[in-house]
């Protein structure tokens, strides 16, 4: 059976499914109730050959990993840029997920069934990748009303789009693309990004000189300046946009920038809607408050709940980071029907069991996790909701790990 369809390949037994959905229809109530295909289970032959690949590849992919979209050298943490590595990545990942729906792993989950909800992983859903990147998405996940998702929108948009984080926002935006342009240009110029360069550049010197106040006064101290909207100095964020829009268009055929691009294509939806606001240090303090403030108030107003821009926002706002979260075992959220207590838990597949390796993907699921239990408190769910992240990587001893006082499990994929 070839591996480059092993995707379509996850199952669970029926057996394990039926005896267990028996077992515990009367206590348990799992979100994400979607049907599944019933799949029949893979020959005993299958997973011996998929446990060489597995090992195989895992070895050839000791020192990277796969960060939110980004193969990346976790040793440093700098970004590698190799098509086959990747497709390993890809195919590693893909085949892992096949494997933890066999009997034996399932069944080795529940060694501890006072800590792991029961039927964890067990459907080939929970199994699979998501990629978080607006509010929607979580919303959808954690079965949060309509009512409700109201109330999280207007709770977000008050700390969200405040001065400090859209700018904030903007520019870490721009400093992630222009740090990958300027890596592409030291090996690979093209005229694309040698153009983007320069505008991305003059982006981010046009906001410093725009957002700074003038060190030798104090805020209350700077007045406005006469004929504010006709003055030569005056200009809005309009002038962002357009350069933008200017910048999008040079490194739109640049695959290895397609990520940190359609990130800035996502804030530019955020700059169309204040484009007529003034940004300008030279307007004085109360008129530079005010055009903050009427910022604010546009984006609030027309973000909406699956705003990619605004979810942009939030996880700034939360890990001072723009980058979209990819969860590689989207898992799913379990609770007792006697108790206002539920248990969130996701996963990710490791490639060595490195300390360094272990670590990081313990801190990429703590931050799915904290976003998913921020958006479940801001909505006022019914409820205490837990968080837990499990770890599967080939070969490894199983451990407990705990990490900002939640628990992260480590697996051992094995026959």
């Amino acid at each position: 059976m070839a591996f480059k369809h092993v995707h379509n390949l996850l199952y669970v037994s029926k057996y394990l499914r039926t005896k267990q959905n028996r077992a515990m229809h009367s206590t348990v109530m799992l979100f994400h109730c979607a049907e599944e295909t019933h799949e029949e289970p893979l020959p005993s032959e299958w997973y011996e050959k998929a446990i060489l690949k597995l090992t195989k590849l895992s070895h050839l992919l000791k020192e990277v990993d796969l960060i939110d979209g980004t193969l990346v050298k976790i040793a440093d943490h700098s970004t590698v840029i190799d098509d086959n590595l990747e497709h390993n990545m890809h195919t590693f990942k893909s085949l892992a997920r096949t494997f933890l729906g066999s009997a034996s792993m399932q069944q080795a989950l529940k060694k501890d069934v006072q800590c792991i909800p029961p039927l964890c992983f067990s459907k080939p859903s929970e199994r699979e990748p998501i990629t978080v990147n607006s509010l929607t998405k979580i919303c959808n996940f954690l079965n949060i009303s309509a009512q409700q998702r109201k109330s999280v929108r207007f709770s977000i948009c008050r700390q969200v789009t405040q001065h400090q984080i859209w700018t904030g926002a903007l520019e870490e935006v721009l400093n992630r693309l222009k740090s990958e342009i300027d890596a592409l240009n030291n090996h690979h110029p093209s005229k694309g990004t040698k153009m983007g360069q320069q505008i991305v550049s003059s982006c981010l010197n046009f906001l410093d000189t725009a957002l700074s106040c003038d060190t030798d006064s104090t805020s209350w101290m700077r007045l406005a300046a006469a004929k504010v909207v006709d003055s030569p100095a005056s200009h809005k964020w309009e002038d962002v946009l357009q350069m933008t829009i200017d910048l999008t268009k040079s490194l739109q055929n640049e695959k290895e920038l397609l990520l940190h691009v359609t990130k800035l294509e996502v804030m530019k939806e955020g700059l169309f809607q204040i484009k007529d606001v003034l940004i300008d240090k030279n307007i004085g303090y109360k008129e530079t408050r005010y055009q903050e403030s009427l910022a604010q108030k546009k984006l609030s107003k027309t973000l909406g709940h699956s705003s990619q821009c605004l979810f942009t926002l939030l996880l700034y706002y939360l890990y001072g980071r723009v980058t979209d979260i990819e969860v590689e075992l989207r898992g799913g959220v379990y609770g007792s029907g006697s108790e206002d207590k539920f248990c969130l838990y996701m996963g990710k597949i490791l490639t060595s069991d490195e300390e360094k390796m272990v670590w990081s993907g313990v801190k990429q699921l703590d931050r799915a996790l904290g976003l998913f239990k921020f958006i479940w408190q801001t909505a006022k769910m019914k409820g205490v909701l837990e968080v837990q992240g499990h770890l599967w990587c080939v070969g490894s001893e199983d451990r407990l790990l705990k990490y900002k006082g939640n628990m992260f499990f480590l697996h051992g994929i094995s026959l």
